[in-house]
């Protein structure tokens, strides 16, 4: 099987652990990761965004699948948001797969109603299920 390059949509503040507990996962055959690792740390709306958001739309369209990782914080965040979204547009249209940190964290609106592929935890296996699972038919 091909590898997955996967784009990863986290809370920069909150779970950047998370993040680089994937990386160190790249390793393994069954992962192929695409990550901003500087990340955007500006307001969505701020001046600098448009870059960020130049160099993140590159990223997702050289891969095939998104993960979002769920944390606390994500359902707030505009970076989320707004990838979700890129990542469903015509020219880029992921495959959705997610994760929730902790079983009660508030799922971001764009993930719903729109078959993404859910892990049951975080585990390599399980993440590794749910990219194998995923689609892009929404």
């Amino acid at each position: 099987m091909a590898k997955h390059k996967v784009f990863i949509s986290y809370d920069h503040s909150e779970d950047a652990d998370y993040k680089n507990l994937l990386r160190a996962w790249d390793a393994n055959e069954s992962f192929d990761f695409e990550i901003d690792s500087r990340g955007p740390n500006v307001a969505i709306n701020s001046e600098n965004a448009s870059v960020i958001k130049a160099s993140l739309t590159k990223m997702m369209k050289e891969a095939t699948h998104i993960l979002v990782l769920v944390g606390a914080k994500s359902h707030e965040s505009d970076w989320i948001t707004w990838e979700i979204q890129r990542a469903k547009e015509t020219d880029t249209k992921l495959k959705l797969a997610a994760v929730k940190l902790e079983k009660s964290n508030t799922t971001p609106p764009g993930l719903l109603g729109v078959g993404t592929s859910w892990a049951t935890s975080f585990n390599r296996d399980r993440i590794v299920d749910a990219l194998n699972a995923a689609t892009n038919d929404y």
